[in-house]
């Protein structure tokens, strides 16, 4: 039932990109858009059979693969990565709808999406170190071409650095698995049968280096964040939706499957470094972004902060903090992926995204008032505002953080006020006032542009009214988790205190 995830895009991918060349680029948005929303209602249908209370994988499957190296394709879903695919469905589905029939190679282009929605779906899926890292590597092609081709003036350089920065992180992912699997004498690669936690805590604690640089890359976190505004700025709006909203969470779901679970020493031992780590980032993000023009980039620095609140609450490993992690990685991948659909409208109707330029689009006659109006609702909801899905998230990081870290969790709360900050100005330049003199004669806006960020607005909405929708798939599976990290580092403080005594 898994493996269809996989091979519905892979085969959408494959029927669109060796159709006959004669075929429009609305056929192809049509039928790419067909595939997705298959992929995306078979995940609906794994949701409603999923059993929360069951904390080991469902829908497991195993099918030995290459024997040598210990590689088999294994297979599973539990409450960390169902909601992930679920968003991962949703946003491709969007990104597809959103994007311009008139863009050149259709067919390519729509293949590439679909593969990028088929690599990522692999990874939240994959039980075997060594295919979660093909799946891992399978979307930076796809994501690299479509920067590269259909993004702005500067898209070469942007993918460019995209690609030197992931393939970075990919090599050391790598050797942090390789290291894992041959240290501990392991005869494969399977999540199941692999314990790293027999080595010693000098050896986990370097492979945990790897994996926290690895992934920080993918997340971004500071200072490994330089790649991300250039992809932004640069990328197609659909792609920086798929880059926000789903292609960041492989680096944050990397941390907590591959990190705190497999090294929960060595992961207890740096937890107070990564916490100060992750107060950086949010800090850091949040003061780059009130100083930005540009109204995608300041989108882009904004999530560089709001990642940050993930490492937080993974340092902080407590039931609550790492709950509310979930459900920060799908509450920033709703809102940021609505926020750049917004930016993408505006830049399409006005022919700018420089704050210094626009003013007024929230005027009811001349502007963008519907527009304007999400663009409000998405701000409230980046920033916290109750009865928004962020401000739930954000408050169970910070509650169940606190204890652990209440310094840290502090100065990370200070994130939630410079987001309303930086976010309050884009608004009062952009749509406030007096509409901007040179901004005149905008094109009507159609409810085919609407629509996408309107669903969004209306999920961010019902999850901050009702999150228990939420987290109740996510909830045993994390609880079981940090029980089983805790367990493990009780054992090695008897251990490290019995050879004291």
């Amino acid at each position: 039932m898994l493996s269809v995830l996989i091979l519905v895009p892979l085969i959408g991918a494959a029927l669109i990109g060796f159709s006959p060349s004669g075929i429009n680029g609305k056929f192809a948005r049509g039928v790419a858009l067909v595939f997705a929303i298959i992929a995306f209602l078979w995940t609906i249908v794994l949701a409603i059979q999923f059993h929360p209370g069951e904390i080991t994988q469902q829908f497991a499957e195993s099918v030995p693969w290459i024997d040598v190296l210990g590689l088999n394709y294994n297979l599973g879903i539990d409450g960390l990565s169902l909601p992930l695919l679920g968003l991962n469905g949703l946003l491709t589905s969007i990104a597809i709808y959103s994007s311009d029939e008139s863009l050149q190679r259709p067919k390519f282009y729509y293949s590439l999406i679909l593969l990028l929605s088929a690599g990522v779906t692999g990874a939240f899926l994959a039980q075997d170190l060594l295919l979660f890292f093909l799946f891992y590597e399978l979307e930076l092609i796809p994501l690299y071409l479509l920067i590269a081709i259909w993004g702005g003036e500067k898209r070469g350089y942007a993918a460019t650095k995209f690609l030197i920065y992931t393939a970075v992180s990919g090599i050391l992912i790598l050797a942090s698995f390789l290291g894992m699997v041959w240290l501990s004498g392991s005869s494969s690669f399977a999540l199941a049968t692999l314990n790293a936690t027999t080595l010693p805590l000098a050896t986990q604690l370097l492979l945990l280096v790897g994996i926290l640089i690895g992934f920080g890359i993918k997340i971004p976190l500071v200072p490994f964040h330089t790649w991300l505004p250039d992809a932004h700025v640069e990328a197609s709006t659909p792609i920086s939706v798929l880059l926000a909203g789903v292609l960041l969470k492989l680096g944050t779901y990397g941390l907590l499957r591959f990190g705190m679970n497999l090294l929960p020493e060595a992961w207890a031992y740096v937890a107070p470094w990564l916490a100060t780590w992750a107060v950086v980032s949010v800090l850091y993000g949040a003061s780059c972004a009130i100083a930005q023009t540009d109204m995608k980039k300041m989108v882009a620095y904004s999530s560089i902060g709001h990642m940050g609140y993930v490492l937080l609450a993974t340092a902080a490993s407590t039931p609550l903090s790492v709950l509310g992690a979930v459900m920060q990685m799908i509450s920033h991948g709703l809102i940021s992926a609505m926020l750049f659909l917004l930016v993408g409208v505006v830049y399409k109707k006005a022919g700018s995204r420089d704050l210094d330029v626009l003013q007024g689009l929230l005027n009811p006659e001349r502007g963008m008032p519907v527009i304007g109006s999400l663009m409000v609702l998405g701000v409230m909801a980046s920033a916290g505002i109750p009865g928004m899905v962020g401000f739930i998230s954000e408050f169970i990081i910070f509650r169940g953080s606190f204890p652990v870290f209440p310094v840290q969790t502090l100065l990370s709360m200070l994130g939630t006020g410079l987001t309303a900050v930086y976010f309050l100005i884009l608004l009062d330049r952009a749509f406030f006032g007096r509409l901007s003199a040179q901004v005149t004669n905008l094109p009507r806006v159609y409810w085919s542009d609407r629509i996408p960020a309107a669903i969004l607005a209306v999920l961010i909405v019902i999850f901050g009214i009702q999150p228990a929708w939420l987290a109740h798939w996510t909830e045993p599976t994390i609880t079981a988790m940090v029980n089983s990290q805790n367990v493990v580092v009780a054992v090695s403080l008897e251990k490290a205190m019995g050879a004291k005594d």
